[in-house]
Order: structure tokens, then sequence, then C-alpha cells
């Protein structure tokens, strides 16, 4: 979190601000086409709404004023989940809970589905949405790391049209990400598992819903008792979702034994570069980043 963003929520939480946010006017609209025209008409100053947990607390702390608030909710386009040629086509609105229970999400695209558990808690999950959390990019969240580890593309529309945004791309800076103001999400294409997928989630955290100290998500393909086509991104580890090049490395063209993980884990000094913080030092994140991956690379499970 920026300095000056930390600073702003201390001294609300700290001094018990008002939790109430500023007036604005609401509409609820059935198309992008309108919800593009809305967000024109008041000269940008509007926010989309999803699920709501990430706008509604910002906008109860005064951290956003928009004069209009867009609800996404109706927008049929914005729904769904089809495969699309080699791609699974998840639309922004889908639910997160859905990755849990839908079947094309377990089949073909079984690391949201593994992260999902993860997410807070089922209140939330039943309300929040993938796009939404992806967009917000919180670098602590489960999913935009999901999204990277997968090699996931965004499709973002503007009144100009769509284009697509690999998650390497996408992910900016601590909640940043390549949506200009004004665009909208439309849908996370995922590539479809291949022969040989190999999965693996899992993460540190207090209390289990509660954000994580660290987190791993990994995916990959083993062929003969190889390691190939290594992803691994780690979470609450930095401004954004981080890729661990290095680790990646260590495991591509070897097999996944004690001696390769152990690599691996000793490469997250390359990789990581945390803050440090007086409650959480750096040294200590990247110790149990270690930890985790460790754990994740052990039990891996093929889903393809």
């Amino acid at each position: 979190m920026t300095t000056w963003l930390q600073s702003l929520v201390g001294r609300r939480i700290k001094g018990r601000a008002k939790v109430k946010s500023p007036a604005f006017e609401y509409v609820r609209v059935d198309s992008i086409a309108d919800a593009l025209a809305a967000h024109a008409g008041v000269g940008g100053d509007a926010v989309y709404l999803s699920g709501g947990h990430s706008i509604v607390p910002s906008l109860a702390l005064r951290l956003q004023g928009p004069a209009l608030l867009i609800d996404l909710s109706e927008i049929a386009e914005l729904s769904g989940i089809s495969v699309d040629g080699e791609w699974l086509r998840i639309g922004a609105m889908t639910r997160h809970v859905q990755a849990i229970t839908d079947p094309l999400m377990q089949k073909y695209a079984p690391l949201f589905s593994a992260a999902a558990p993860f997410v807070a808690h089922p209140a939330i999950r039943n309300r929040g949405t993938l796009g939404g959390s992806v967009a917000h990019a919180d670098p602590a969240s489960e999913f935009p790391a999901v999204a990277l580890a997968l090699k996931a593309e965004f499709e973002i529309v503007s009144e100009a049209g769509p284009r697509r945004v690999s998650a390497d791309e996408f992910f900016i800076d601590i909640y940043e990400t390549a949506i200009e103001p004004g665009e909208i999400l439309r849908a996370i294409f995922v590539p479809l598992p291949v022969a040989g997928q190999v999965i693996g989630f899992n993460e540190i955290a207090r209390r289990r819903g509660d954000y994580a100290m660290v987190g791993a998500a990994v995916q990959g393909v083993m062929t003969d008792g190889v390691a190939t086509d290594m992803s691994i991104t780690l979470f609450s580890v930095g401004d954004r979702p981080t890729r661990a090049v290095s680790a990646q490395e260590a495991l591509n063209g070897r097999p996944i034994d004690a001696a390769t993980i152990a690599e691996a884990q000793a490469a997250l000094t390359t990789d990581l570069s945390p803050t440090d913080d007086p409650e959480f030092p750096a040294h200590t994140r990247v110790h149990l980043a270690r930890v985790l991956l460790g754990r994740v690379l052990s039990n891996l499970r093929t889903v393809a």
C-alpha cells in the first residue's frame, strides 16, 4: 500500500471518522454501451460497481467520491462461462463461488477452483466477482495471482472497441491495472489445460479467510517425470502479483524432487524484494514464501 493511502486509511480508522459515503447518483445499466455512455456523460466522474466488496468500503471511507455509481450487474455479456476455441471464457461478473461450483471452471480452470475456498468467507464469495477482484488488483488477493499463473488474458472494452491484454502486462502497480479510466473488463480468457497439466495452490494466513501473509499459485506440465512450462506466482509479497522467474527456471527441464525444490526455494531471493514492515520484516516474508513454495511443489496434482 502506498504511503499516502496508508496514512489516510490509518487516520480514518484510528480516528473513527464517519464511515458514510459522500452523496452520489446511482444507475443500473443493461449493456456495456449504456455503461460507457453513462461514464462519459459525467465527464468520467463515475465508478463501476460489480460485486461491491471493494468499492463500498472505499466509498464509506471516502477514499472515492464519484458523482455517479454505475451498476454492471444486469449486463448479460459480462456473465457466463464457456469454451471459446482453445480458451475458457469467464465473464467478468462470474461470482467467486462459481469457481468452486461450475463444472467448466472445475474442468478447465481448476487453479481458480483450488484458490476460491481461501478467499474470505462464503458470504463474500457468493457476491464477489472474479472480474472485480482482478480489476481491483489487491496485491494480497488470490485471484490476480491465479490469473497470472494461468497466463490469462483480459478482454477490456472501451468506446473504441475491445482489446486483450496478457496477465503479465495487466497488473501494473498496487491497485493499478491496464484498464484505463472509463474502460470495462468484459471477460477473462484462460488457456485450456494440456496433457500432463499440474497445479498447486496454498497460502499462509493468521486465520482462514484473512488476507494472506504470503501465497503461491503454480501451474506447469509434467512429461515423463520432467517439469516444463512452469508458471509460479506469489502474492502478498510486493505491489502486485509476482512472477517467480528464477524459481521457474530452476524447475524447467528437471524432475520435481527434493533437490530441485530446494533450488527453486533458494531462487526466490532473486525473485522477491518485499518492503520492510516493522510488524512483518521483509526477510520473514521471503522465508515464509520459501516454505510455502516447498509445500506447493511437493503437492502438485495432475488435472489433465
